[in-house]
Order: C-alpha cells, then structure tokens, then sequence
C-alpha cells in the first residue's frame, strides 16, 4: 500500500495529463471536430475580419483608381477634339476647362478657368467640337464668365449656307434657338445649316452654328425657324477661346 502511495505521487501529474488527452480526443471524434473548429474560428475571427477589412478598402481603392483613369481619358479625349478644330485667320486659340456652371442659370451662363492673365479678354468667341458657344462677358486674372449661345438675352446675326439668307438668332434656355427673318419669303427649309453672319459685330464669319429642324413661314410679324443648336452646350466640359492674333 505504501509503495501504491508513493507510486501514485510521483506519477499523478502524468497519469491526470494522460486522461486528459483521452477526453478530449474522445469528444473531437463523437462530434467530429466541430468543437474544434469553432474554437478555431473564435480564435481566428478578429484576424479575418481584419483580413476582409482590408480586403474592401484595397478593392474601393482600386475602383476608385479606375474611375479616375476614365475620367482623364475622358478629358483627354476632349483636349484632342479641340485641338482638331481649324483655326480661324487671325485669331488665337487657349483651350479652357468648364470650372464652374449654376443649375439656376445652366443655360445662360458658364465659368472657365482660364482669364486675363491667360489672354483672355472681354468679347472674346468661345467654341467647342461642334460650333459656337458663346462670349466672354467678363474676366478676372485666372477665370472668365462666358454668356452662352443659348441664353435669351444673345443675339446673333446668322447666314444660311444654302440660300446665303441673314437673320437673327436668339437663345431660348434650351439647346434650341429661334431664327427670326427680315424679309417676309426668306429661302429657308428644314436641315438647313446655319453659321455666323459676315454682317455679325460680335462674331467673326462662318462659325457653325447648327440646323434647322422647323420652319413657320406664317408667323407674324416676320417668319421664323426653330435651330438646333450643334455644339454640346450642355453638357460641354472644355472649349476654345479665341482671341485676337
């Protein structure tokens, strides 16, 4: 009995370590891991969480990237139209960006950046891919403020490619003008193309302008043509100013 005693002191440590490892053997297998691995999961979890976290900023990341990739392209691709329209005689050419545009007047107004210390000045003729925009209307050193083609308040002598007939253009808000005649039976009909007037103060000569897409011969007091408008001037992101040579 003795020995019994002194046997069991010097191996319980070991005997109670080895049950232990029996018992838990035992429950891996009746539940055939699944304790196991949910432990594992607790454990690993903050880990993988932080795994995915990292995983989604990486991924808004690269998508913002790609975003930015298109968005210089795109205007890349702008700069190049730009400066694949012909120059006119005499006249000097500074390619703008569209800096700022009020939903309030989207139609009237735009602001560019670039301004007097860049050469532009006050009347200047401003163009994009498709015709004319307008005219700078004010400047200060670095931005310039442009009354669109399209305002109201613009008028703009015009000429009729075809029939070499005049008249007066006047912006309406939208990307539709309204042409008024001076003669009662004026040479005009649907598809007719439309362009700065040799007789136009504002406007040097034969900068598209756009087409007609209506005629109303009967109205009073002088006959009138609805014209579109063929430069994008809403939606326009960059442009040309063309000032004095």
């Amino acid at each position: 009995m003795k020995r019994f005693v002194r046997w069991w002191g010097f191996n319980q440590s070991s005997l109670l370590l080895a049950l232990g490892v029996l018992g838990v053997a035992g429950l891996v297998k009746a539940t055939q891991g699944f304790g196991l691995t949910d432990f594992n999961s607790v454990l690993a979890g903050p880990f993988k969480a932080d795994g995915e976290v990292q995983q989604q900023l990486l991924d808004a990341q690269t998508q913002a990237l790609q975003q930015r990739v298109q968005e210089l392209e795109a205007q890349n691709r702008s700069l190049q139209t730009l400066l694949e329209l012909p120059v006119l005689p005499n006249r000097k050419r500074i390619a703008a960006p569209v800096l700022f545009r009020s939903a309030d007047n989207w139609w009237q107004q735009l602001t560019l950046g670039k301004g007097s210390l860049d050469g532009v000045a006050v009347d200047a003729v401003v163009v994009a891919p498709g015709g004319l925009v307008g005219r700078v209307m004010s400047v200060s050193p670095k931005t310039s403020r442009v009354l669109l083609a399209t305002d109201p308040t613009s008028q703009i002598g015009i000429t009729v490619t075809r029939s070499r007939k005049v008249g007066i253009l006047r912006g309406r808000a939208s990307r539709y003008g309204v042409l008024d005649f001076f003669e009662k039976t004026p040479d005009i009909k649907v598809n007719d193309t439309i362009v700065t007037s040799t007789l136009s103060s504002r406007f040097p000569s034969g900068i598209a302008i756009g087409r007609v897409v209506k005629v109303d011969l009967e109205k009073q007091p002088t006959p009138q043509a609805i014209v579109e408008f063929s430069a994008p001037i809403e939606d326009v992101e960059w442009v040309n100013v063309l000032t004095n040579g």
